[in-house]
């Protein structure tokens, strides 16, 4: 990891990039796979398949049958942690329904608004499956959709090489009530639920996590009129750490998100410079018994190290870096939580490994990244619901407000707008 000492706030930009691999024709690839999807349908998606993931497949849907035979062989001690991971999910999102109310606005005397909240029809759930399938991802993004009440829940995953799903996802599959599980991945995934084919649904809202050819794939989907949830590329951490951390619980911390892939960021911002040199030295350590070591020293090469002499400073160097996820390893992080502004998910204290927000405290692990947690949250109850609004006027009540009314339609040169109105007072 390379450090910077006390950079200038106008190199901090420069610092923050994300890593980025090669993209040279990448949107020409996108738009190819779209056009091929939309034109070829179930053929060009077995086509792809066999392309880019090597697997020969018989057919893009499990069958209910398949699913619950692949689930049944979930070992029981994973089956109960899978059971844990669901509850507290569940338990952590049913607690936003109230957020979801309707309350009802009584603007003028006969004048009345409100909001009512409706789920969406039909979500397409995004699962990566390269270099390890993510369960934690059918709950992140199944558990909150069930409990909006969308009708249909299609679920996109990558196959095994024998054409399969991995059990443990067959498992949350059916705990969500997912409606169809596909083994499809990467861009023709998102392209087949943006398109629609013979056998995998045009979907209105896409979710999920993904390398950069399934975030640009999301960002093409809009062109077919389907909404996605966040820009969500590879991931990332930013630890805070000042002179009371552990080096070797901040060190595992970063490892823990180095061995997503080659492309994610893991950043260590601190106050205190021997724990810089600790922290290094215990990431040598931890490296070598670390399976997936390669993968995680891929992603170092382009991670970093910022030292800053005043903890203010530091905080004001995360709210530009805006990390999906932010580890407050410092003395009082309680009274840092009113400085973060930019943050997916932020873990409080020594024991608060990210690790747990992935997996089993409750929050939603799927996160804005690359900067992006400046004007974006991560998956909520929200996320799946959209909002109607409401009036009721009475004839009083446009009365009161035909004047306005008229005042501002006429200025805009909308007379038919006003004479709505006046009709209907006359």
């Amino acid at each position: 990891m390379r450090t910077y000492t006390n950079p200038g706030s106008e190199q901090w930009d420069a610092i923050s990039c994300r890593p980025v691999l090669s993209t040279h024709g990448l949107d020409r690839l996108i738009a190819a796979i779209f056009t091929k999807v939309e034109n070829e349908n179930d053929e060009a998606l077995i086509a792809l398949t066999r392309k880019f993931d090597g697997v020969k497949l018989k057919t893009l849907v499990l069958s209910k049958y398949r699913v619950r035979r692949l689930a049944d062989q979930v070992p029981a001690k994973l089956r109960k942690a899978i059971d844990v991971a669901f509850n507290n999910i569940q338990a952590f999102h049913v607690a936003q329904i109230p957020d979801l109310e309707k309350e009802t606005v009584r603007i003028a005397s006969g004048v009345l608004c409100w909001r009512e909240n409706r789920p969406i029809e039909r979500v397409g759930l995004y699962v990566p499956g390269g270099n390890a399938p993510l369960v934690s991802t059918v709950l992140m993004l199944g558990v909150p959709a069930q409990i909006a009440g969308c009708n249909e829940l299609v679920i996109c995953t990558p196959p095994q090489k024998n054409g399969n799903v991995t059990p443990a996802i067959c498992y949350a599959a059916l705990k969500v009530g997912a409606t169809k599980l596909i083994t499809l991945g990467g861009a023709q995934a998102i392209a087949a639920m943006s398109v629609g084919t013979k056998t995998v649904p045009k979907v209105d809202k896409i979710f999920g996590p993904g390398n950069q050819y399934v975030t640009a794939a999301k960002h093409y989907a809009v062109k077919y009129g389907v909404a996605t949830d966040m820009p969500a590329g590879p991931s990332e951490v930013l630890v805070l750490a000042d002179k009371t951390a552990s080096p070797q619980f901040v060190a595992a911390d970063l490892l823990s998100q180095a061995e997503h892939g080659a492309d994610s960021q893991v950043v260590l911002v601190s106050t205190d410079e021997e724990v810089l040199k600790l922290v290094k030295q215990e990431l040598t350590m931890q490296l070598k018994t670390m399976p997936r070591s390669a993968i995680a020293k891929a992603a170092l090469a382009h991670s970093f190290a910022v030292y800053f002499d005043d903890m203010p400073t530091a905080l004001r160097f995360v709210n530009t870096y805006a990390p999906e996820h932010l580890i407050l390893n410092i003395k009082n992080p309680n009274g840092a939580i009113a400085a973060v502004k930019n943050a997916g998910s932020v873990f409080l204290g020594n024991y608060s490994p990210e690790s747990a927000g992935d997996y089993a405290s409750g929050t939603n692990h799927t996160l804005p990244t690359n900067g992006w947690s400046k004007s974006y949250g991560g998956v909520s109850l929200d996320s799946f619901v959209k909002k109607i609004t409401f009036q009721s006027l009475s004839r009083s009540g446009l009365k009161s407000l035909a004047p306005t009314i008229v005042e501002l339609a006429e200025s805009e040169g909308l007379s038919a707008h006003a004479e709505a109105v006046r009709i209907r007072l006359k």
